[in-house]
């Protein structure tokens, strides 16, 4: 394979499996897309505003050996398939996680762990508020916590924290590769001014953050319309 498909093949390898077990009879996932799909594209338009300023900004930038060349404005063809790609495998497993384990799944921690990691995040964040990778990242996933806790009070938390520990497997796996782990450079690369400097392997530790809150604000706009859609078939 051409190293400049790289990147191409990182996001069409992560979706492939996910996207064929989505119309077998158990998973039934391809039944949910009228939920999945908005989901998906909402948050990949938040995110995608998100990374075009950054780009621009510097705090990060992709290495051109490992891309098709197909750019829309800032961002090249791969990095807008990963918004799609990756949230579509992560909200499957998510799905996974709740058929085979959701009725063993205890919520009698999930108020300790929103809040304190929620706290963690936001104190980080507002102690770093001169680089903008961690400040804004952990700032946003410590508000989103405590949003949908509080304010929407979703009963969903414990699943996703335990779905989140399934998907942070390929998450390091995929995530390693785009920051240079088992290749000769980085597919992405980062600006150490505007981060914490602390890696995990080649992962930058704000990349888990940025992934939770990707994935977070998938699943949420999925559980939020799934429960619309089951609100109305029942008045019918």
């Amino acid at each position: 394979m051409k190293s400049n498909y790289l990147y191409l093949f990182i996001d069409l390898a992560s979706i492939a499996l996910p996207f064929m077990f989505s119309f077998h009879p158990r998973a039934n996932f391809s039944k949910k897309w009228n939920s999945l799909w908005p989901a998906i594209l909402l948050t990949a338009t938040f995110f995608l505003i998100w990374d075009e300023w950054f780009t621009t900004m510097g705090v990060w930038g992709f290495n051109p050996t490992y891309l098709t060349g197909i750019y829309f404005s800032t961002l090249p063809l791969e990095e807008i398939l990963f918004f799609i790609c990756i949230p579509y495998a992560c909200v499957f497993t998510y799905e996974a996680v709740v058929y085979f384990l959701g009725s063993r799944i205890s919520n009698k921690y999930e108020k300790a762990i929103t809040y304190i990691l929620a706290s963690l995040l936001i104190l980080v964040a507002a102690l770093n508020t001169d680089k903008w990778y961690t400040s804004l990242t952990f700032f946003l996933c410590g508000g989103f916590l405590l949003f949908l806790s509080l304010r929407l009070k979703v009963t969903f938390l414990p699943k996703f924290y335990v779905a989140f520990l399934f998907i942070l497997i390929p998450f390091f796996l995929v995530n390693g590769i785009l920051t240079g782990s088992g290749i000769e450079n980085q597919v992405v690369w980062y600006n150490d001014a505007e981060n914490l400097g602390i890696r995990m392997g080649t992962i930058p530790v704000e990349d888990t953050f940025y992934g939770l809150l990707l994935i977070l604000m998938n699943v949420t706009i999925f559980e939020q319309l799934q429960q619309r859609a089951k609100k109305a078939l029942t008045k019918t």
